[in-house]
């Protein structure tokens, strides 16, 4: 099955000029914002400060972004496109849930990249009450890239709603933000991914 088309966004040479555009004005708003919240905390950086660096104005920043949460959070949901892609390419002969664990590969190898960095976000979003919701309902979003590859690895009826593959997964979810929680809570000094292998390991035997 492959539905990577549906999961790539396109590249840059055939999205529309303005749209490339805009994914660079983005990124250029995020890379600001990231820099302030490093330096100053998320709670002490304001929109307005995050706008006149970025050298736009207020109701310019709120047509890139609906809050300052967003933008902390920017890359969540293709972060969540490329553990779906991910998971899709794993080997059809794989128990569904092996596969979840080696989909999220894409997310601990990130980790393993710039483990400081990562700690620092993981920091910010645990300290901060609204930036941890946000992060949960845009985490939630990845249920529909997910959901209907596990309802094929499971042989389950395409149905929208599947209970079964719908706790997986949750379940999967779960886990990885048990990890997440417990590398904070180790300051880095186990891997994200090993953490993880424990926290899936626990539900899969």
């Amino acid at each position: 099955m492959d539905t990577s088309s549906d999961l790539s966004g396109g590249t840059a040479a055939t999205r529309p000029l303005r749209s490339r555009a805009r994914a660079v004005m983005k990124a250029e708003v995020v890379a600001v914002a990231s820099r302030l919240f490093d330096e100053q905390g998320f709670d002490h950086t304001t929109v307005d400060q995050i706008a006149a660096e970025a050298g736009l104005s207020r109701a310019t920043f709120f047509r890139y972004f609906k809050t300052k949460e967003d933008v902390a959070l920017d890359d969540l949901h293709e972060l969540g496109r490329r553990v779906a892609a991910a998971f899709i390419a794993q080997p059809d002969g794989e128990q569904p849930w092996t596969a979840l664990r080696h989909a999220f590969d894409v997310i601990t190898e990130a980790h393993a990249s710039d483990p400081e960095r990562s700690l620092r976000f993981f920091t910010m979003m645990c300290e901060t009450p609204s930036l941890k919701a946000r992060h949960w309902q845009k985490q939630q979003r990845w249920h529909e890239l997910l959901d209907p590859e596990m309802r094929r690895r499971l042989g389950r009826p395409p149905t929208p709603h599947d209970p079964v593959a719908a706790a997986l997964v949750g379940a999967g979810l779960a886990c990885l933000d048990a990890a997440t929680e417990a590398c904070l809570a180790c300051n880095g000094t186990e891997s994200l991914a090993s953490l993880l292998d424990q926290s899936m390991g626990a539900l899969g035997n």
